[in-house]
Parts: structure tokens; C-alpha cells; sequence
């Protein structure tokens, strides 16, 4: 079983028991969080496709911990200008470790 969600304007494919870095969440460590806007899954009875998002199924999860990313550098350059900048960008993430995915009623595929 698993499902296509949407957050953060993203889209992660996700199944009981995985660990995925999302951009940063709102919420403290060990609160459970729950992502409506599923696209698709995919479990034993077929596969539900969302038009645009999958009615009565729900994705939960635990936030394990929040961070940072390695770091990006960014560099700009134009040739015989004598321009060049140098940045670097650490993106801030949450650790989610995926509980279950739940359908609540009967679907119809």
C-alpha cells in the first residue's frame, strides 16, 4: 500500500513506516500530522486516482524531528564583467515518519 501526497508544493510517494523530509511543518517533535491532499494510492483492492485529490483517504504521520539540510551554494557569473556572487542556502526540513494510511469509507475505483 502506498500513496502519492501533495504538500508543500511538492509531491511525495509515501507507504507505512517510511521516514520522508518535508519542507518545514508546523508542529512540535512527536505530534501527529495529517495530509488531506492525497493524488494517489494504491493499496489491494486497485488504485484510486484523484480528480484532483482522492475523497475519504487520509495520510498520518509522527514529526520525528525538524533540521537543516546540507548547504547549496548558489553562484552567479558573467563572463568578462568581472561579476560573480557566491551564496549559499540551508533549506529547513521535518523528519515524518509515516503511521498509516486510512480509508475511511469504501472506495470505487
Amino acid at each position: 500500500m502506498y500513496a502519492i501526497i501533495k504538500t508543500g508544493g511538492k509531491q511525495y510517494s509515501v507507504a507505512p513506516g517510511d521516514e520522508v523530509k518535508f519542507e518545514k511543518l508546523s508542529g512540535q517533535t512527536g505530534d501527529t500530522i495529517v495530509f488531506d491532499n492525497i493524488l494517489f494510492m494504491s493499496d489491494d483492492n486497485g488504485v484510486s486516482v484523484g480528480k484532483p485529490f482522492v475523497d475519504q483517504c487520509k495520510v498520518t504521520g509522527t514529526i520525528v524531528r525538524h533540521g537543516r539540510d546540507k548547504k547549496v551554494l548558489v553562484f552567479k557569473y558573467k563572463r568578462r564583467k568581472g561579476y560573480r556572487r557566491k551564496n549559499g542556502h540551508r533549506q529547513a526540513f521535518s523528519l515524518v515518519k509515516i503511521q498509516d494510511i486510512q480509508i475511511t469509507n469504501e472506495r470505487h475505483p
